[in-house]
C-alpha cells in the first residue's frame, strides 16, 4: 500500500561536512595508532564510554602501540557486589524506571586502587597504555584519546547479550540493562567527559565494530562550533514494536521486509547522534557532545538558564499504520516525576497527525462523570488478566485526520490508536510513561509489557473530561499572520507546557525571524525544501518530507522555501515558551 503520491526523499544518514581540515582524520588500528605515536608520547591514555568493545579496542591497541606497560581502570573500581549496591537504590524494583542518579564517577571507585595505578606511572621511563572507563582519573598522560559511541548503538549491544560496565547481567532482559545504563552509567559518563573536552587529543568513534575511526579533537570541536550557526540534521534510527505500522517503511525508505516499524527517533539529541564528514572519513558522534560542549551559543542564553546543558524538546514519530493502538497511558506531573525520580520536569507532549485512515484516532481525556473507583478497578481487574478493559467506557477516542493537533499535558490520560501516524513534539524525559492497559498482549519477545498502575493512577487529573479536552487540547489552532502566499498558525501547546508550536504554510517562502533560541522543525507537508540564511551566513540545508531538523541559537533568520517551484509546503516549529 502507498501513502504519498511522490517518492520519498527521506535522508536516513544526514551527515555535515567540515571543511578547512586536510589529513586529520584515521580508520583502521594501525593508522590510529600511527597518528597516536607521531606525538611522540610514552604514557598514552584512551579512556572510553561505557559499552565500547573494550576486547577489540585494547587487544589492537597493544598490538599497534607496542607498549611496556598496560595499566586497565576498570581495576580502580570497587567490585561488582560493591557497586551494584551503591547503584541499588538508584535502580529500584521497577522494570523501566529507576532514580535519576546525580552523582560521580567516583562515587564507585576504590581510592587505595587509584592512588596504587597512579604509583605504577610515577618516574616510570617506559611506555605505557592507561585504557578503559575513567582511565584519565589516573593520568591524562601525554596523549589522551577519548573512545566514544552513540546510546542507540549502546542499546543494539545490549540486545545482543552486552553486559552493563562491570557487572555480569548478559543474560538480563534488555529493559534491565537500558535502565542501568539511563539512570547511573550514562549520567556519570557524559559528567566525566565533560571535564576532559579541553584535555581530549583524539576521538575515537567505535560505533562499527572492527572499523575504528579517529579525528583530531581540535578538528572535531570546531565542527561542533560550526554546528551552533546553521541548521543541521541528527541520525534517526528507527525501531519495531508490537503495536508498529507500515508508513514509515516507505515514507522513511526502510526495510520493507521488516514486520513493522513502530518509532523513529530523529530529534533526539540525547539519544540521536551526528555524522560529521573529515575528508573521506565520516565521525559519528553522540549528539550530546555538541549540547554539552557548546551549550549556551546552541541553545540561546534563555534556554541554557533554564535547562542548563540539555535540549529540552523532543521530536520522534509513532507509526500504526495498518498497525495497533498504543498502551493507554499518562505521564506524571512535574511533582511526582520530581519526588520519585529526581527529574526536574516532565513529558509535557502533543500528537500531531502526519496521517491517519479513516478509522484513525487519539484516545484522550475521561469520559464525563466516570465512576473513577470502577474504572480503577477494572484496570487491575485487566491487568490480573480478569477481563479485558473497555477502554472507550471510560476514555474519548476521537477522529483523527492529517493536520490535527492534540495537545497532552501530563497526566491527562491518552495513547494513538491503529491507524494514525504522529510526530510526537514533548518535553525531554520520554522514559517517563506509564501504562495503564496494553490491549491483552505481549511484547515482541512475547513478554508482557510493564503496567504501572500504581504510578499511574497517583497523577491522573480526572477533570480532563470530554468537554475540557474539546475546549483545550484539539485544534486549538490560532491564525497569527497571514498574506496571499503565507500563513502562520499557532497550533499549540496547552498553556500548561511550556513548549509552544506554529506550523507556517507557504508556497513561495518562508521567513522565521531569529530571537537567539534553539528550535526544532519538521516539514509536515511538501516534497522538500531549501533552508537558507536570511544574510547567506551558512549553506542552504535542504530538507525533505517527515524530516526534522534543528535551528540552533546562533543561526540567525532563517529562510524556507519550496524546493519545487509552486509547491505548497508546511512547516512545524517548536520553541520553548518564554
Amino acid at each position: 500500500m502507498s501513502y504519498l503520491n511522490f517518492k520519498s526523499k527521506y535522508d536516513k544518514e544526514p551527515e555535515t561536512v567540515v571543511t578547512g581540515y586536510d589529513n586529520v582524520a584515521y580508520q583502521g588500528y594501525d593508522n590510529i595508532a600511527k597518528a597516536i605515536l607521531n606525538k611522540n608520547k610514552n604514557i598514552i591514555v584512551v579512556d572510553c564510554y561505557p559499552g565500547v568493545n573494550d576486547d577489540e579496542i585494547l587487544s589492537n591497541l597493544k598490538k599497534y602501540l607496542d607498549v611496556d606497560i598496560v595499566i586497565e581502570s576498570k581495576d580502580i573500581f570497587y567490585d561488582k557486589d560493591e557497586i551494584n549496591k551503591r547503584m541499588q537504590t538508584f535502580l529500584t524494583e521497577d522494570r523501566v524506571r529507576g532514580v535519576m542518579y546525580y552523582g560521580t564517577i567516583l562515587d564507585f571507585i576504590d581510592q587505595d586502587k587509584l592512588e596504587n595505578a597512579k604509583n605504577q606511572i610515577k618516574n616510570s621511563q617506559k611506555r605505557i597504555l592507561v585504557y578503559g572507563f575513567g582511565a584519565s582519573l589516573i593520568t591524562t598522560g601525554d596523549v589522551l584519546v577519548y573512545a566514544d559511541m552513540a546510546r542507540w548503538e549502546i542499546q543494539l549491544r545490549y540486545r545482543k547479550g552486552m553486559t552493563n560496565f562491570k557487572t555480569d547481567n548478559s543474560n538480563d532482559e534488555f529493559l534491565a540493562k537500558y535502565k542501568r545504563g539511563f539512570f547511573i552509567e550514562w549520567r556519570i559518563a557524559d559528567k566525566h567527559k565533560k571535564q576532559l573536552y579541553d584535555k581530549i587529543d583524539l576521538y575515537l568513534d567505535t560505533n562499527e565494530e572492527n572499523v575504528p575511526k579517529a579525528v583530531e579533537f581540535s578538528a572535531m570541536k570546531q565542527g561542533l562550533k560550526e554546528l551552533t550557526k546553521k541548521p543541521f540534521r541528527l541520525v534517526p534510527y528507527f525501531d519495531p514494536g508490537v503495536w508498529g505500522g507500515q508508513w514509515m517503511k516507505e515514507v522513511c525508505n526502510l526495510d520493507a521486509s521488516k514486520p513493522n516499524y513502530a518509532w523513529s527517533f530523529d530529534g533526539v539529541p540525547e539519544e540521536n547522534s551526528l555524522f560529521l564528514r573529515f575528508g573521506d572519513i565520516r565521525i559519528e558522534t553522540p549528539a550530546m557532545n555538541l549540547v554539552q560542549m557548546y551549550p549556551k551559543t546552541f541553545l540561546g542564553e534563555k534556554n541554557y538558564a533554564r535547562f542548563g546543558a540539555e535540549f529540552p524538546i523532543r521530536f520522534d514519530l509513532l507509526d500504526t499504520m495498518d498497525g495497533q493502538n498504543l498502551s493507554l497511558q499518562v505521564h506524571p506531573t512535574t511533582e511526582y516525576i520530581k519526588d520519585k525520580f529526581g527529574m526536574p520536569y516532565t513529558q509535557d507532549e502533543s500528537y500531531y497527525i502526519l496521517d491517519a485512515k479513516e478509522d484513525g484516532g487519539v484516545y484522550l481525556g475521561f469520559k464525563e462523570n466516570i465512576d473513577k473507583e470502577q474504572f480503577i478497578n477494572d484496570l487491575k481487574s485487566a491487568q490480573a488478566g480478569e477481563i479485558s478493559f473497555p477502554a472507550e467506557k471510560y476514555v474519548n477516542l476521537w477522529p483523527a485526520k492529517k493536520h490535527d493537533h492534540f495537545l497532552i499535558p501530563a497526566g491527562t490520560i491518552h495513547c494513538s490508536s491503529k491507524n494514525a501516524m504522529v510526530l510526537e513534539v514533548s518535553a525531554t524525559p520520554y522514559i517517563f510513561t506509564f501504562k495503564l492497559w496494553d490491549w491483552d498482549r505481549v511484547d515482541l519477545n512475547g513478554v508482557p509489557r510493564p503496567i504501572h498502575l500504581e504510578d499511574g493512577e497517583k497523577v491522573l487529573q480526572y477533570y480532563r473530561d470530554t468537554q475540557w479536552v474539546r475546549d483545550n487540547l484539539i485544534n486549538c489552532f490560532e491564525l497569527q499572520e497571514e498574506n496571499q502566499d503565507f500563513t502562520k498558525v499557532k497550533t499549540g501547546l496547552h498553556e500548561l507546557e511550556f513548549i509552544e508550536t506554529c506550523v507556517y504554510t507557504s508556497k513561495t517562502e518562508i521567513r522565521i525571524k531569529s530571537d537567539s533560541e534553539v528550535a526544532q522543525l519538521n516539514i509536515v507537508e511538501g516534497q522538500s525544501a531549501l533552508v537558507k540564511s536570511a544574510n547567506n551566513a551558512f549553506e542552504p540545508l535542504e530538507v525533505h518530507y517527515a524530516e526534522s531538523f534543528i535551528i540552533p541559537a546562533g543561526a540567525g533568520d532563517v529562510i524556507i522555501t519550496p524546493k519545487n517551484p509552486c509547491e505548497e509546503i508546511k512547516v512545524l516549529m517548536a520553541k520553548v515558551r518564554f
